[in-house]
């Protein structure tokens, strides 16, 4: 064989592996900048079957970008960083944007889901968010600073977050009532 000969048989050098390596990819480090996640819940699963009990993980995240949008998700897996990052994933899909005046919301509201009700009032600037453990994740996370809240009826977690979800869905400015009613904001006031 020839040495100065090229080998045809030989791959180039510069051939590119697959990436294996654990870092994550630049656009998902921006991802999660973009967005603070927080895990509101882990709840640990218990299955009996014949050979004794397998356990889960179930987790409930909120994240949000505290300007306006926010979502929650929740997961399970075997592991429990498998559950949250699945939470995640479910958490993007389900992002919603919320209408605020300031740093509060625009009108009182009473969010329900289930038997879990929320009651949401809003508060001069200064108050900062007078809520419970997941209802304040929701709140903060969707970038409310001043609001006034309280729970009635089920205190579960998943509960009081689709609750707080469903309040803060049913909020309306004072320009989206005026163009719904085909009038000017001004009009609508009184």
């Amino acid at each position: 064989m020839d040495v100065n000969k090229p080998n045809v048989d030989r791959k180039p050098s510069g051939d590119r592996r697959p990436n294996t390596d654990r870092r994550p990819r630049r656009n998902d480090r921006n991802a999660q900048q973009e967005f603070e996640q927080r895990v509101v819940q882990i709840n640990r699963v218990t299955k009996v079957v014949k050979g004794g009990r397998r356990f889960r993980f179930a987790a409930l995240v909120v994240i949000g970008d505290k300007k306006g949008r926010v979502g929650f998700g929740t997961g399970k897996a075997n592991e429990v960083p498998d559950a949250i990052k699945k939470a995640v994933e479910d958490a993007k899909v389900n992002m919603f944007k919320v209408d605020l005046v300031g740093t509060t919301i625009p009108h009182e509201i009473i969010g329900s889901y289930g038997a879990g009700k929320i009651f949401m009032r809003p508060a001069a600037e200064g108050t900062g968010v007078i809520a419970g453990g997941p209802v304040r994740a929701v709140l903060e996370l969707a970038g409310v600073g001043d609001i006034l809240t309280k729970c009635l009826g089920s205190r579960t977690p998943i509960n009081m977050v689709r609750a707080t979800v469903d309040g803060l869905m049913n909020l309306k400015t004072l320009d989206k009532v005026a163009k719904l009613r085909d009038k000017k904001p001004a009009e609508v006031r009184g």
